[in-house]
């Protein structure tokens, strides 16, 4: 089977086309058109502008998809489209296309939830990274039978942090949620209290780095006491909002609020590029304490053997690495998969994968059919 998946959800413009077969997902294409200079003077995403983007990008974008696979449109047998939740304007440029597309060329249509996407992606067989009990940087293939239900996802994205239990298939449990900011939201928001560009998340990661190599080079840095500063690194402690609850939801909100009362109270300390780089590895440092710590509560409860880690935030490669290093110590018979980095940020190929498995388990295929005049486009869709 041929999918062609479709992604407009934010602030990319995605297609790809992806190639399913008895569970394996072979990835043919995949085209994504960037918007983040458009954006970035705005300090975020702008619904309209990311729109009008969408409407210039759609088409060449497929395109360059069909041609990259090198087949034509009479080849695909499913078009695959996120239809929620995300920017209204932007998500309906993306199923107006798939729509149209699915009438003109005849060819049944899938509407997927953008988190469901997100997940799917790690059952894309020639991107997958792997660690059990072998190093976290050593990549593997695997072959999609060895996901083993029950699975549990960490699912950290700029609009949602969720834990996610799946015994099955397409069927969804949140054990936990975020009760106010997501984690990539607040990257971004942090990274706007520091004055770093957007998109805040890549940005903070490279200072935290910076940070770190700063420390193993010089111990003694300066520290911001009130009123006077003396010789040994900045002693920046911060928050771990909920770590000790008995829940598995989360909170960051706290926590972007304690890096504004930092900041505000040493603003002086702003253009100092090594204050920067350790609040900035600070705040990283705290946000992956929470995950991972509730993620390894949530799989001691529910026995999983498999996580599964999904969404733009499990790009971030501290998050990656600690995250395998807990399930190695505390659950070394768990396997722990995510995707590859190209498949953690949005893309179409993970909005493929998604409905290879939602068309294979579908009871009733005549439905994808008349998709092409009943597919609802809703920005706050819910994972069910």
């Amino acid at each position: 089977m041929l999918i062609l998946g479709l992604e407009t959800s934010c602030d990319e413009t995605a297609a790809a086309v992806l190639a399913g077969e008895k569970d394996n997902l072979t990835v043919l294409s995949s085209i994504v058109s960037s918007q983040v200079k458009l954006h970035a003077k705005w300090g975020g995403v702008v619904p309209n502008l990311a729109a009008r983007e969408h409407l210039k990008n759609i088409t060449p974008v497929i395109e360059a998809a069909l041609k990259e696979a090198g087949i034509t449109s009479r080849d695909i047998d499913l078009i695959a489209v996120t239809n929620g939740p995300g920017l209204i304007p932007a998500l309906l440029v993306g199923t107006t296309a798939a729509k149209t597309l699915s009438y003109l060329w005849r060819t049944p249509l899938i509407g997927i939830h953008h988190i469901e996407g997100h997940i799917y992606a790690n059952f894309i067989e020639d991107k997958i990274r792997v660690s059990t009990k072998s190093k976290i940087s050593n990549p593997k293939q695997i072959q999609n039978s060895s996901i083993q239900f029950p699975i549990l996802c960490l699912v950290v994205s700029g609009g949602h942090t969720q834990l996610v239990l799946m015994k099955k298939h397409l069927v969804y449990e949140i054990i936990g949620q975020t009760l106010d900011d997501a984690a990539g939201e607040a990257f971004d928001k942090v990274a706007r209290i520091l004055n770093l560009s957007y998109p805040g998340g890549p940005e903070i990661a490279k200072r935290a780095t910076q940070s770190v190599e700063h420390e193993a080079q010089n111990a003694e840095r300066k520290i911001n006491t009130g009123s006077t500063l003396r010789d040994m690194r900045y002693a920046i402690s911060l928050p771990r909002p909920m770590i000790n609850s008995k829940n598995f939801n989360f909170s960051f909100s706290g926590l972007k609020t304690a890096v504004l009362y930092l900041v505000k109270k040493n603003e002086k300390l702003l253009g100092d590029k090594k204050f920067v780089a350790e609040v900035c590895r600070e705040f990283q440092q705290a946000v992956c304490d929470v995950l991972v710590s509730k993620t390894i509560s949530a799989a001691k409860k529910y026995n999983p053997k498999t996580i599964l880690l999904a969404g733009g935030v499990s790009a971030n490669s501290e998050l990656r690495h600690q995250l395998g290093e807990k399930i190695k110590e505390g659950l070394k018979n768990t396997l722990y998969i995510m995707p590859d980095t190209c498949y953690s940020l949005d893309n179409a190929a993970m909005i493929a994968a998604a409905a290879y498995y939602r068309h294979k388990l579908a009871p009733d295929k005549k439905i994808c059919k008349a998709n092409w005049k009943k597919l609802e486009t809703d920005a706050n869709l819910e994972l069910k």
